[in-house]
C-alpha cells in the first residue's frame, strides 16, 4: 500500500518503508527520519521556482510535473519506485509540504503508481 505523508510527521508503525521525493533536502529532518531519498521523482527546480512564485497554477503545475517523466532518467527512477513499492509492500511517500496539503506533487507521485493519468 502506498500512503503520502509530510517528513516533518512523525513516524507510525504502518509507514512501512520511508520515501523521501523531494529535490531539496528538508531543513532539519536527520537522514535517520527516511529509509531512502530519491530526489530525481521531486519536481524539477524550475517547476518549483515558478510553482512558489505563484507564476502557475496547481493544473499547469501538474500537467508539467507529468510531462517531466517524459525524461529517459525520470522515468528509470519511476520504475525503481514501481519495483520498492513492489518490493517493500507499505511504503509512505514523504515530502515537506503538511499532509493536509492537497497540492502537493507527492498525490501526484501515488496516482501515477495506481494507474492514474
Amino acid at each position: 500500500m502506498v500512503r503520502t505523508g509530510s517528513v516533518y510527521s512523525p513516524a507510525h508503525k504502518e509507514d512501512g518503508w520511508r520515501l523521501l521525493v523531494t529535490r531539496y533536502w528538508p531543513r532539519g529532518v536527520k537522514k535517520e527520519r527516511v529509509d531512502q531519498w530519491m530526489r530525481g521523482l521531486g519536481p524539477s527546480a524550475e517547476l518549483i521556482k515558478d510553482w512558489k512564485s505563484g507564476s502557475i497554477g496547481w493544473g499547469e503545475f501538474e500537467r508539467r510535473y507529468r510531462a517531466e517523466f517524459k525524461d529517459v532518467e525520470k522515468k528509470k527512477l519511476f520504475i525503481e519506485l514501481k519495483e520498492t513499492v513492489a518490493e517493500k509492500g507499505d511504503v509512505v511517500l514523504l515530502c515537506t509540504c503538511k499532509e493536509e496539503e492537497k497540492h502537493c506533487h507527492r498525490h501526484l507521485l501515488s496516482s501515477m503508481l495506481r494507474g492514474g493519468s
